[in-house]
C-alpha cells in the first residue's frame, strides 16, 4: 500500500525538486520507504516522465519491493498504490509462460501482467489498487483504477504537463495546478457531504472513476470503462425455497472466500468491529482463519452511540483479542485539527474512522479489515424500504394533472422551510426537479432551495457537469429491480465517493492499511445478481449476510435494529464545540468561500440546528468546507 505521483512534461522538463516535494508529500501514506525516477524520451517527441513512489511494506518487505519499479525486458516504469489479493495465482501464470521474478511483491507481479497483457491484464486482478506504467513501446502513460473504487487517483492536465496523484493535495504541491474551487464540486459537495466522482473540489482536476483506465500521450486522452457492476448478472435465479439455500450456499462460500483472501499479508492483520453483523461476519470468518485474532472498537461515554456490549459479545464468542478504545468529547475535539488536515477532500464523515485508525495502528497493527459494503450491497438500510415506495408514489404522482401537481406542489413548498424532511418532500415533488431520482433526494444533505440561497454565481453549465454524473449512474441503475437498483446507487455515489474514500485517506493518515472483503467485486458482482426481495427477506436485517453468523451468534444479536457506526457529533455541537463551529460559520463570509456562499444563508443554517429543525451534518459540513479551504489556500 503507498501513495504515488506522477508528473509528465510534453516537450518541457520535470524538475527533480518539484517530483521530491510531490512524493514527500505522500509520505504518510508510506513511511516504510520512498523512490523517484525521471525518464527522458526523444522519441518521436520529446517528453519528460518524474515517477514518484512512497511505500507501506505489507508483502515482501524486502528492498525487492521498491518503486518505482522497472522491467527491464521492456523498459517500462511502474509506480503502484494497492494490494492483489490474487498475485500469487497470477505469478504462477506467468512462471508457466517462462516470466521469471527477482522479489516476491504483488507490485512485481503488477508490472510483469501490464508487460505481458498490457490493459487486459486488468480483469485477471483482484484486489484494491490503483496504478501508472509508462509503457515504453507504446510511449504512453497507463493509469488503471480498482473495479469498486476502494483506492483513489486523481489527473490534471495543464500548460503542457500531465499530472497525476494519489490525492488531490498533492496535485496542489506542485505548483502546477491552480487553488481554486471548482464550482461544480462546490455544487456537489452542498448536495451529498462529498464531491461525486469525476469531479473534486479543485478546478481543472478529475478523479479516475472506479474500474476506468485512462491512457496519456502527447497526441490526447483516452478513458475507457473496464468493468460495471452487475454487467455480468445474467443469471437468473428461480423464486424457489430450495433454489434459495442453495444459493445461500454459493454466497457464503464467495463470501469466505474474499475474507480469506484478504488476509495476504506479511504483516498483522487486525479487524475493525463496530459489534454490527457486517463487522462480526468478517471476524468470524478470520477466526476460523487466522491462529490469533485482534479485533478494535471504538467506544463512547454516550450510550446510545456505543455498541461496546455487542463487539464483547463477538470478541468473547470467537475468542479474539479485544481493544475498546474510549473516545471522549474532549479527545474528540482535540482530535478535529488533526483530522481536517487529513482530509484529502472535504467531507461530512471521517472522524470516527480517524480515530480508530489511529487507535490501531498505535496498537501494532498495519492491515485491518473492515465490515465496510454490507449495509450497500445486502441491503441493510432503512432506505431499502423507503425508496421503493418512494418510487411508487412518484409514478402516481406523474399521473396528475400537471395543473394540479403544481398546486400541490407549491402547498408543500410552503413547509419546506420548517425540517430536513419537509426540505426533501419539496424537492421529490417539485416540478423542477433536478435531483432526478428519490435515491439522490434520500441521501441529499441541502435541499435545491437550500444551494440556492447558499449558493451565488453558479451557472447552468456547472449545474450540468454535477448532475450529468447522477444521470449516468441512474441510466445503468434501471436495468435492475427496485431494490437492487438502490444497491447499484449506494455502491457507485454514497460508498465509492463517501466511504471508501473516507476510510482511504483517514486510514492512510497513519499508515494503515485498510480492507474492505464485503466491497470485493466478485462478491458484489453475485450479489448483484440476486433478487433484490431475497435481500429483505423476512424480519432478519440484511437476512443473507446474517445466515452466515447461523450458529455462531444468539438469535437476539441477528435480529437486532441496526446501529450506524457514528460519533455522537449533534451532542458534541451542542456542547463544547458550539462556540467554535458556530465562531466559524459566522466567520466565513471573510474567509476564502467569502465570495461564493451567502452568510445569511448560513447564518440560517445554524439558526435551524440550534432550533432542532436540522441535524448536525448542514452546519458540520460548511464548518469543514471552509477550514479545508483555508488550510490549502483555496480561492474562489
Amino acid at each position: 500500500m503507498c501513495g504515488i505521483v506522477g508528473i509528465v512534461a510534453d516537450r518541457g522538463q520535470v524538475e527533480d525538486e518539484r517530483l521530491q516535494l510531490a512524493t514527500r508529500s505522500l509520505a504518510h501514506r508510506g513511511p516504510d520507504d520512498s523512490g523517484t525516477v525521471i525518464l527522458r524520451k526523444q522519441s518521436p517527441a520529446p517528453v519528460e516522465i518524474g515517477l514518484g513512489n512512497r511505500r507501506l511494506a505489507i508483502l515482501d518487505l524486502s528492498p525487492l519491493g521498491h518503486q518505482p519499479m522497472e522491467d527491464r525486458e521492456t523498459g517500462n516504469w511502474l509506480v503502484y498504490n494497492g494490494e492483489l489479493y490474487n498475485f500469487r495465482e497470477i505469478r504462477e501464470e506467468l512462471q508457466r509462460a517462462g516470466i521469471r521474478f527477482s522479489g516476491h511483491s504483488d507490485t512485481e507481479v503488477l508490472l510483469r501482467a501490464y508487460g505481458r497483457w498490457g490493459e487486459a491484464c486488468l480483469p485477471k486482478l483482484r484486489g484494491i489498487f490503483v496504478f501508472a506504467v509508462w509503457d515504453n513501446r507504446r510511449n504512453h502513460i497507463f493509469l488503471a483504477r480498482d473495479p469498486m473504487g476502494v483506492k483513489p487517483l486523481y489527473y490534471a492536465s495543464r500548460d503542457g504537463y500531465f499530472l497525476f496523484a494519489s490525492e488531490v493535495r498533492t496535485l496542489l504541491t506542485t505548483g502546477l495546478v491552480a487553488r481554486r474551487i471548482d464550482r461544480a464540486g462546490l455544487l456537489n459537495y452542498l448536495a451529498f457531504g462529498s464531491v461525486y466522482d469525476p469531479l473534486t473540489l479543485i478546478e481543472g482536476v478529475l478523479a479516475l472513476p472506479p474500474a476506468h483506465f485512462l491512457t496519456w500521450q502527447p497526441s490526447g486522452m483516452r478513458l475507457q470503462k473496464y468493468w460495471e457492476l452487475g454487467s455480468a448478472s445474467e443469471v437468473q435465479y428461480r423464486p424457489t425455497a430450495a433454489r434459495r439455500r442453495e444459493v445461500e450456499t454459493e454466497l457464503r462460500a464467495e463470501l469466505e472466500h474474499s475474507v480469506e483472501l484478504q488476509t495476504v499479508s506479511d504483516v498483522p492483520v487486525g479487524v475493525f468491529l463496530s459489534g454490527g453483523i457486517d463487522s462480526s461476519v468478517v471476524a468470524a470468518v478470520l477466526a476460523r482463519k487466522l491462529r490469533s485474532l485482534k479485533t478494535f472498537s471504538l467506544v463512547f461515554n454516550e450510550p446510545e452511540y456505543s455498541e461496546g456490549d455487542y463487539a464483547r459479545l463477538v470478541a468473547k464468542t470467537l475468542g479474539s483479542e479485544h481493544h475498546e478504545l474510549l473516545i471522549s468529547e474532549q479527545e474528540a475535539r482535540e482530535t478535529i485539527p488533526a483530522t481536517l488536515r487529513a482530509m484529502d477532500q472535504p467531507t461530512v464523515d471521517g472522524l470516527n474512522t480517524y480515530l480508530l485508525s489511529g487507535k490501531t495502528r498505535a496498537a501494532g497493527i498495519k492491515v485491518a479489515l473492515s465490515g465496510l459494503g454490507g449495509d450497500e450491497l445486502f441491503a441493510g438500510y432503512s432506505s431499502f424500504r423507503t425508496i421503493p415506495r418512494m418510487e411508487r408514489f412518484l409514478k402516481n404522482w406523474n399521473k396528475l394533472p400537471r395543473p394540479a401537481r403544481g398546486l400541490l406542489s407549491q402547498l408543500i413548498g410552503l413547509f419546506a422551510r420548517e425540517t430536513d424532511q419537509h426540505r426533501k418532500l419539496a424537492a421529490l415533488t417539485s416540478l423542477k426537479n433536478d435531483l432526478i431520482h428519490p435515491y439522490f433526494v434520500v441521501r441529499m444533505l441541502f435541499s435545491p432551495r437550500q444551494q440556492d440561497a447558499l449558493l451565488s454565481g453558479v451557472e447552468q453549465r456547472e449545474c450540468e457537469r454535477f448532475t450529468q454524473r447522477l444521470r449516468d449512474c441512474l441510466e445503468t441503475s434501471c436495468a435492475f429491480d427496485s431494490i437492487n437498483r438502490v444497491c447499484f446507487l449506494e455502491s457507485r455515489c454514497y460508498m465509492a465517493n463517501t466511504l471508501l474514500r473516507d476510510s482511504d485517506v483517514m486510514s492512510m493518515a497513519h499508515g494503515l492499511e485498510m480492507r474492505v472483503p464485503l466491497a470485493d467485486h466478485h462478491l458484489a458482482q453475485r450479489l448483484m445478481a440476486i433478487p433484490g426481495n431475497w435481500k429483505l427477506h423476512g424480519k432478519t436485517p440484511k437476512p443473507l449476510l446474517a445466515r452466515s453468523l447461523a450458529g455462531m451468534m444468539p438469535a437476539n444479536f441477528l435480529r437486532r435494529a441496526k446501529k450506524g457506526f457514528t460519533l455522537p457529533l449533534e451532542q458534541w455541537l451542542r456542547g463544547q464545540l458550539r462556540v467554535e463551529v458556530k465562531t466559524g460559520l459566522q466567520n466565513l463570509g471573510s474567509g476564502p468561500l467569502g465570495k461564493l456562499l451567502q452568510p445569511q444563508a448560513v447564518a440560517g443554517v445554524w439558526q435551524d440546528f440550534e432550533g432542532y429543525r436540522s441535524s448536525w451534518s448542514r452546519p458540520w459540513s460548511l464548518y469543514v468546507l471552509e477550514r479545508w479551504c483555508e488550510l490549502h489556500s483555496i480561492t474562489a
